[in-house]
């Protein structure tokens, strides 16, 4: 199995929904607040994914490319 990151970035979400890098900061931003994150914690893809709904495989066929 490929070895893919655990943090999502705002360039990621960019790559994943087609929005602006502007948009994958605000809703990174989102996403620590659900979860209750302080601002310097990362947003990790299984937090990314339960937040979004997007299944996990897909996610990772975006951060592996």
């Amino acid at each position: 199995m490929q070895q893919t990151r655990l943090c999502i970035y705002p360039k990621d979400v960019q790559r994943i929904t087609g929005k602006s890098e502007r948009y994958g900061r605000m809703l990174l931003n989102k996403i620590k607040a659900y979860f209750e994150k302080e601002e310097h914690q990362f947003v990790t893809v299984e937090e990314f994914c339960l937040y979004t709904g997007i299944k996990k495989d897909e996610v990772i066929l975006f951060l592996a490319a």
